[in-house]
This record gives structure tokens, C-alpha cells and sequence, in this order.
């Protein structure tokens, strides 16, 4: 039997996790039942799980995907970018928030009623706590920051932003007026240097 190569086995990943994104936003983490997973991502129950061990290990590999990729924008540009990205995403690009707020949602039900999910989920999401935080210790070192507020307490507030931000855009309310928000939400955490 021919090796198959690292490429390709990579390459069906991303097709289950793909497929599988847009069947858990479509149905739910409950709804999406291992038939409508091999609909969604074209592939058999055995090639699936080949990948990961249950739909829960597919589910946490989706939130891990998500919160690699912005602990990535973090690290660059903070995480209010973060939440100007999610503005800015058109509709029907193919990136398009809808799938990864209800991801996002979904978590959020789970983190609520599931304590096994919170303990594995607390493990996967802890990266993007650490480059926030990282992120404004450098901003602060450089002088960019406030410095009469805590690094725990700004991060708390970031992130609680960040959480409104997906509620709101969840439940479907405009959001084409937020980007001045956004811009209060960085002045907020701005070092103001005095003018005499």
C-alpha cells in the first residue's frame, strides 16, 4: 500500500475541518450528527474520524483553528484588530464571520453547560490571554499604554469587548457604525501624555 503524503493527509484536514465549520454553524454542535458531517465535508465517518478521535475533537480542533489564527493577529496588531477583522470580512468571501461566530457561540453554550468542554477548552484558548497580555506589555514598555491600570484588568476588558462585539454581530445588529467604537475601545487603553 502506497504512503500517503504529509501534504495530502494536511490537505484532508483542512477538507473535514472546512466541512465541518460550516455543518456545526448550520447545525449546531448538537445538530451536526456524523451523517450530516460526511455530507458536509464529502468524506465517510471512518475517513473523519481517522482525523480526530470524536465530533468533540473536531469541534475543539475548530476553536483551537480560530483562536490560532487571531492569536496570530494579536501578536501583530492587538486584538481590537481582531474585532475590526470581523467587521471588515464581506459577506460570501469565503472568510466570512457568519461560520465563525456560531462556532464562537457555540463554545460560549458549552463553556456554560459542559464542564469536561470548559476544562479543554480552557487549555486551547489560554494562547490568545497570553499574547494579549504580551502585546500590551510591549505597547506598555514603549510607552504606547496606560500604566495606572493592571495588565490583568485592560486584558479582562479586551476580551469582554471582544465578547460583546461577537453577541452583537451575533444577534444580527448593525455593525456598519462600530469602527468609532472600536476607536473609543483603543483611545481607552492609550497612554495620554500630558501637553503643558
Amino acid at each position: 500500500m502506497p504512503r500517503v503524503s504529509q501534504d495530502h493527509l494536511d490537505a484532508r484536514r483542512r477538507q473535514i475541518l472546512d466541512g465541518a465549520r460550516s455543518c456545526f454553524a448550520r447545525h449546531g454542535y448538537e445538530g451536526a450528527t456524523v451523517r450530516r458531517l460526511e455530507e458536509a465535508t464529502g468524506l465517510s465517518r471512518g475517513a473523519i474520524f481517522h482525523h480526530f478521535r470524536d465530533k468533540e475533537s473536531l469541534f475543539l480542533a475548530l476553536a483551537e483553528d480560530d483562536v490560532l489564527r487571531m492569536t496570530e493577529v494579536v501578536a501583530e496588531q492587538g486584538l481590537v484588530q481582531v474585532m475590526r477583522d470581523l467587521l471588515s470580512t464581506p459577506a460570501g468571501s469565503g472568510d466570512s464571520p457568519a461560520d465563525w461566530l456560531a462556532t464562537r457561540l457555540e463554545v460560549s453554550r458549552r463553556l456554560r453547560t459542559d464542564p469536561e468542554f470548559r476544562a479543554r477548552w480552557a487549555e486551547r484558548s489560554e494562547p490568545l490571554t497570553i499574547a494579549t497580555r504580551e502585546r500590551l506589555l510591549r505597547k506598555r514598555e514603549a510607552g504606547n499604554l496606560r500604566d495606572d491600570i493592571d495588565i490583568g484588568v485592560l486584558t479582562a476588558f479586551l476580551e469582554l469587548v471582544l465578547e460583546g462585539l461577537v453577541s452583537h454581530l451575533a444577534m444580527g445588529l448593525p455593525a456598519d457604525d462600530l469602527d468609532p467604537v472600536l476607536d473609543l475601545v483603543e483611545e481607552t487603553v492609550r497612554r495620554h501624555r500630558r501637553t503643558t
